[in-house]
């Protein structure tokens, strides 16, 4: 078994098929996709290949250390990440093309409409081992 993150943006992803912003649907049309994601999850449950999955408020700081006895940083010049990530699934499954079979039904969640939102999600295997490092 391996470890995938299906991962879903807010923005900077290829834009969707139905590219309808999630704040101009319908409190119906979010339900929908709501409901969707979670039969997703119940499915996967029932085939042992869900481990996790969680929705991302919009709101985030960004945090580093930046000495002994100095406050923390936050912020900063780099992207907005809480802009950009909505969210994420952790799947655990046999191989890469069933990762990828999963990612695109995922992908088909409704929405503006009712009509599937296609949207592109990003697949990153977990590390397993840690890369070789050669000079």
């Amino acid at each position: 078994m391996a470890k995938y993150l299906l991962l879903k943006h807010y923005r900077g992803a290829p834009a969707a098929v139905n590219d309808v912003p999630m704040d101009k649907w319908t409190p119906e049309e979010i339900s929908a996709h709501v409901q969707y994601m979670n039969d997703f999850a119940a499915r996967l449950e029932e085939t042992g290949e869900f481990v996790d999955s969680q929705a991302l408020a919009p709101g985030g700081t960004f945090v580093r250390y930046d000495g002994e006895g100095r406050p923390p940083v936050t912020d900063g010049p780099f992207a907005e990440t809480k802009d950009l990530i909505a969210g994420w699934m952790v799947i655990d499954v046999d191989s890469h093309e069933r990762a990828l079979e999963l990612a695109g039904e995922l992908s088909a969640a409704p929405g503006a409409g009712g009509k599937p939102i296609h949207e592109w999600l990003e697949l990153r295997p977990f590390l397993t081992e840690p890369p070789t490092i050669t000079e």
